[in-house]
Order: C-alpha cells, then sequence, then structure tokens
C-alpha cells in the first residue's frame, strides 16, 4: 500500500430562468422548495450537470474552502494548486513569504499556467506565450506587446485567501462572507496549541472518487456506518458518534461505557493544560458552518493507529503528553481535520464533476520529525489510508444508487443528524443564491 502514498515533493440568474435537464424540467427552486427536512435530497442533486453548476455559482464559489496547509508552502515559491469545479486556483508563498492565492489563469489568452499538483516557482510562466508574473501575481514580462501596453493592468486575478492556524482557506467571492471571523476566533484556540505552522507534510493522498462532493461529505458527517464499514478506524474512533444518550443502542453500551470514562480522563488532562474541549456545533443557520471539539479516543487514546497508541515520537508544538484524544474540526462546505498530539491528517474534498470528487489527504508531523526513526509512515498513515479507500467504494455505491429511476429519499437516523444539518445549510446557500 505504500505505494499508493505520495510523501510531499512538492453571476446574477433569475430564478426562473434555469431550468434541469435531469429534473423533468423542474428549475432549482422548486426542488429545494420541496426538500422533505430529515431526508436526503432528490436524484438530480447528486446528478445534473446544471446542478453542479448551480453548486458552484450558489455554494463553492461563495463560501471558504479549505485548499492546503501552511507546512506545504514552507519556502518562498513553494505552491500548489487547487481544482474547483471549473474553476483553478494557485496558493503560493510569495517572495516576501505572504501566503496568496491566485486564478490560475493567463491574463493574455486564458491558458492554464501551473498544470503540476504542487511544485516550486521562481516566477510563474505561463507556457503558451511565456507571459511571466512574480509570485506575488504582477506581470513582468509581455513580449511583442504595443507602445503604451501597461502591465500593471494584467497580473493574475487574486483569490481571497487566509491562514487559520496554519490551514489555508480560500474564498472565490468578490466579497467573503464576514462570519468566517467567528470561525477563526472559535477554532483557533483548539488548534494552536499544536502549532501546525511548525510541521511538514509526511505524505499526501489524493483519492477521486466516483460520486458528487454532497455524498462525500454527507458520508463524512455520520459514523452509522463505521461499524461495518470501518474495521480500522473503529479501533479508536467511538462507534457512538453522533447517538444521544437516550437513544444508545444496546449493543453500543460497553462502547459508550469506555467513551465516557475516556472522555472524563481527557476533560481532566485538559484542564490541568487550560486546553479547551467542549463542542461548539453551528452546522446550519449560518454561511460559514462548521463544528469544533476535542475528543477522547479509544484504545490507548492517544492516536488514530491500530492500538491507538501515538505514531510520532515527536509530539506538535510543546504538547507534553499524547493522551490529548483528537481536535475534530468540521467545515462547511468541504473540509474535516483530526489534530492529534503527535500529527494531523486534514482533508479536502474538491468538487470536479457532477459524479466525481477529489478527496486530499494530508498527514503532517512536527517539522523536525525523522521518518524512520520518530514515526513509521505505514503505520502514521495506516488507518485513514484503509477509512479513505472504504469510504470511496461507499459513496461510488451511493451514487449509482442516486442514480437510478428507483431511488426515492429515505428517512436519516437520528445519529445522522449533522448529515442533516449539512443538507439543510446547502439547500439554504442555493435559496439564498437564487432568492438575488
Amino acid at each position: 500500500m505504500l505505494g499508493d502514498l505520495i510523501p510531499f515533493q512538492d453571476k446574477d440568474i433569475a430564478m426562473t430562468s434555469i431550468t434541469l435537464p435531469m429534473s423533468g424540467g423542474l428549475d432549482p427552486a422548486t426542488l429545494v422548495g420541496r426538500r422533505a427536512g430529515g431526508h436526503p435530497l432528490e436524484s438530480a442533486f447528486y446528478t445534473s450537470p446544471a446542478i453542479f453548476d448551480l453548486d458552484r455559482d450558489a455554494v463553492l464559489a461563495r463560501t471558504w474552502l479549505f485548499v492546503a496547509t501552511e507546512a506545504e508552502l514552507r519556502e518562498p515559491g513553494d505552491y500548489v494548486t487547487a481544482d474547483i469545479a471549473s474553476y483553478s486556483v494557485i496558493v503560493l508563498r510569495d517572495d516576501d513569504e505572504v501566503v496568496r492565492a491566485l486564478h490560475n489563469v493567463c491574463r493574455h489568452r486564458g491558458a492554464r499556467i501551473l498544470a503540476d499538483r504542487a511544485g516550486s516557482v521562481g516566477n510563474i510562466v505561463c507556457g503558451y506565450h511565456q507571459w511571466t508574473y512574480a509570485t506575488d501575481g504582477s506581470l513582468l514580462h509581455a513580449g511583442d506587446q504595443p507602445a503604451g501596453f501597461d502591465k500593471s493592468c494584467f497580473g493574475l486575478r487574486p483569490v481571497h485567501v487566509r491562514v487559520v492556524a496554519g490551514l489555508v482557506f480560500v474564498c472565490l467571492a468578490d466579497e467573503p462572507p464576514a462570519d468566517f471571523d467567528d470561525v477563526v476566533a472559535t477554532a483557533s484556540p483548539y488548534l494552536l496549541p499544536h502549532q501546525l505552522h511548525r510541521t511538514k507534510v509526511a505524505a499526501q493522498v489524493d483519492l477521486v472518487e466516483e460520486a458528487n462532493w454532497k455524498l462525500v461529505m454527507e458520508n463524512n458527517r455520520e459514523c452509522y456506518h463505521c461499524e461495518g464499514g470501518h474495521p480500522e478506524l473503529i479501533c479508536t474512533f467511538f462507534p457512538t458518534y453522533g447517538y444521544a444518550e437516550d437513544q444508545m443502542p444496546a449493543r453500543l453500551r460497553p462502547a459508550h461505557e469506555r467513551y465516557l470514562r475516556a472522555e472524563a480522563a481527557l476533560e481532566q488532562a485538559c484542564e490541568e493544560r487550560r486546553l479547551p474541549y467542549l463542542a461548539v456545533e453551528e452546522l446550519d443557520g449560518r454561511v460559514s458552518a462548521f463544528r469544533v471539539q476535542r475528543e477522547a479516543l479509544d484504545g490507548a487514546g492517544e492516536s488514530y493507529t491500530m492500538d491507538g497508541r501515538a505514531a510520532s515520537r515527536r509530539l506538535l508544538g510543546d504538547l507534553d503528553t499524547a493522551r490529548l484524544g483528537r481536535v475534530s474540526l468540521h467545515t462547511q462546505p468541504n473540509a474535516w481535520f483530526h489534530v492529534l498530539a503527535d500529527h494531523a491528517v486534514t482533508f479536502s474534498a474538491l468538487p470536479l464533476a457532477a459524479d466525481r470528487t477529489l478527496v486530499r489527504t494530508t498527514w503532517l508531523v512536527h517539522e523536525d520529525a525523522v521518518e524512520g526513526t520518530d514515526y513509521d509512515l505505514d503505520t502514521l498513515t495506516h488507518v485513514w489510508r484503509e477509512t479513505n479507500e472504504q469510504d470511496s467504494v461507499l459513496c461510488a455505491r451511493a451514487q449509482l444508487g442516486v442514480s437510478s429511476p428507483g431511488y426515492e429519499p429515505g428517512p436519516y437516523a437520528p445519529s445522522e443528524y449533522q448529515v442533516d444539518a449539512f443538507t439543510t445549510w446547502y439547500v439554504d446557500r442555493v435559496k439564498e443564491y437564487l432568492a438575488q
């Protein structure tokens, strides 16, 4: 399986003007207006290219998206690219060590400039006609232009970017949602003790899932499927996730009792170290929706490994114990994070087409950790490599199912309340866009 690892080297539209070829002629307003709470979306939301284009304009281009970590941009000129529907964005550290984001589109005739997933540049050079840009996006050279050509008018178009405790988010909107400041203020105290800006990338894996991006996110927002679907993950991830105390199935009671004991120990450790741990959950009702909590792990309670013991001897930041559970952060619409004492794992879901989504997983370790001495790469990545592959199969099955004429949305289970919140949040974003 180690061969699968890739170590780091690297619009305003009137509501009545949109029709959906795959939805029986119904317009989006009708579809979102009849969405039944507590149920998944209708087929067209997962299968229609027209709906996918609407998702791009109404959701993806109007919210903050997680695309990279600072650890991928350690030196001036380091860059990553992110494809989001029909957009492509360059995220890089410029010569002044400022993290920037730029549209990956030449200002000459629109050619895609950087094709690689990641790399390092001195200047940014378009391979078509060699227009050359500085790392801040300003145009340095454009050959054979007429007298009076003003290079200052043709720099690469900027994209809004925010660095949050070592995590890099972009927003494609002209005016990003201001409530993201609340997310930053709330989540940062959970993340900062881990000092993600002082990490390096141990491994990164890109997995294209044959499923709509919403199915990928819905799958992530519940653990109803974990017992039967993720044998490696539930060695440490309590399968009781999402269940209310009074709705706990009898078969999960033993796991729940372990969870209560682990949570009590974790809370004591956090109180002693003045680390925040309580859940803050605002998964709908706002544009920049999120959830953050420090939660206990099963087994040894230290890390996402088969026995729960730390995968890296070198702890993050200045943490003095590995037994600090996981900081779990979800951000709508495309990301989730697990930040542990010994390493961190970040996940970004980047929509490619109506039925394809790139899931990029990145493992971060302390910047001074040495592979083979402080950590074993297979041990570090095993649980989430297996879990991601399993989820990819499950999401592909879901895509096949919602594409069938026999599909009819059924009710969510009580433990899937976060899925319902995500779907409600998505419908609200579309309604808001269509109402403009």
